[in-house]
């Protein structure tokens, strides 16, 4: 086997099945804000797409998808990322994938050259798959710290022109999992600076693009930093989007991949080797949920509800605010975050996720330490009563903001 294998961490919810071991709960209603999957109700219409095109099951899938699901993305794309007429080409900078925890992970796969000592940059904290991807290329993983001290950013500054020599690919996340922060065009002109400079790819994990709080701001993309730059063959640049918090359709495993068309053509070839075509039925599916924006902006009105409600209930009991966009909360914790975690669901039976579990000690400190991270995924009902839970158990140990 490859001995890289044995260098992939245990996965967040491993190790919070560990921290649980042994732990029973009160006998109330469950509630878990530690995982990030969306609980709002599928679209009907794409639901009924699905059901009714069941059939093409029956025919193989290319792994270049169906031209009508590449113009629906590059349609989308254009529109959402102010593109312009002709914005993404869906013959050549468009491909479907199965989401984009598969395509994070197969792209490093196919980018990195072996050798030479490859880096993979991230952000701190981080979404597991930039490392294990880094780590099954070959790569070093080499992450930098965001912390909300520094406006919840990862600190690209502070890295060395030696590592950016080495980095063959860096990973961002905007917004970020799991604070919410979200770049702006001064900072991916930073990057793709950097990019042309030390001849890096850059790899945007922009799956929570859609869920913002003001309709009139959403969050800039890579690609359409890249417009606002003049570089409409957006090379060295790769932007990830997915139907999974747009739509509320994470089983769909139902995304694509966008930018740079040499390197897609390159990504084609090994996608066309992996075996990893998306079904026939779920492409169509995805054509109806990429055309629509109505349940999309209902669903951003959805978060906005639970903010509002939760937010209030917490302030007075934890250092917590309104992310700038996703539908995280990045509370500060009272004592050690694995402490708070495994007491909340012994007391109380609601599940968060301790923020070390989602990033490095870099540079001397754990970005993640004495954070919890919380996902507003389920129910406005839900959610109001996992927070009053929360500020029952925070009130009951006399813990408060001070």
């Amino acid at each position: 086997m490859n001995p890289d294998i044995a260098r992939l961490h245990p996965y967040p919810f491993q190790k919070l099945a560990a921290l649980f071991d042994g732990v029973e709960p009160p006998a109330v209603e469950p509630i878990p804000l530690s995982i990030g999957e969306p609980r709002h109700p599928a679209p009907d219409f794409v639901l009924e797409t699905l059901a009714k095109s069941l059939n093409r099951v029956a025919q193989y899938p290319g792994t270049k998808g169906l031209p009508e699901l590449r113009e629906a993305i590059a349609a989308w794309a254009s529109r959402r990322f102010g593109l312009g007429d002709g914005g993404l080409d869906p013959e050549t900078q468009v491909l479907p994938v199965n989401g984009t925890r598969e395509a994070l992970f197969a792209f490093a796969q196919a980018a990195l050259a072996p050798g030479d000592n490859p880096v993979v940059l991230s952000p701190n904290p981080f979404y597991q798959i930039y490392e294990g991807a880094a780590l099954l290329a070959g790569a070093t993983p080499l992450f930098i710290n965001a912390t909300l001290d520094g406006g919840g950013l990862p600190d690209f500054e502070s890295i060395s022109d030696e590592t950016w020599d080495h980095c063959q690919l860096l990973y961002v996340c905007s917004p970020g999992n799991p604070n919410g922060a979200v770049m702006g065009q001064s900072d991916y002109e930073y990057l793709i600076s950097k990019a042309d400079q030390h001849d890096f790819v850059i790899a945007a994990d922009e799956c929570y693009s859609e869920i913002y709080p003001h309709e009139e701001h959403p969050p800039t993309g890579l690609l359409e930093a890249c417009k606002a730059m003049g570089r409409r063959d957006f090379n060295r640049c790769i932007a990830f989007h997915s139907l999974s918090k747009r739509s509320n359709l994470p089983g769909l495993r139902s995304g694509f991949v966008a930018g740079d068309a040499d390197r897609l053509s390159a990504f084609l070839r090994y996608r066309t080797y992996h075996g990893c075509a998306m079904p026939i039925h779920h492409q169509l599916a995805s054509i109806d949920a990429w055309n629509d924006e109505t349940h999309v902006v209902a669903n951003r009105d959805a978060y906005r509800r639970k903010f509002e409600a939760v937010l209030p209930i917490l302030e007075p009991w934890l250092d917590v605010s309104m992310p700038e966009a996703g539908f995280y909360l990045w509370p500060r914790t009272p004592m050690d975050d694995e402490t708070f975690a495994r007491q909340l669901f012994a007391e109380e039976n609601v599940t968060v996720l301790p923020g070390s579990y989602l990033s490095r000690t870099s540079a001397g400190i754990n970005p993640g330490s004495n954070r919890v991270r919380m996902a507003l995924v389920a129910e406005e009902a839900q959610c109001l009563e996992a927070a009053k839970r929360i500020a029952r158990f925070m009130e009951k140990h006399q813990f408060g903001v001070s």
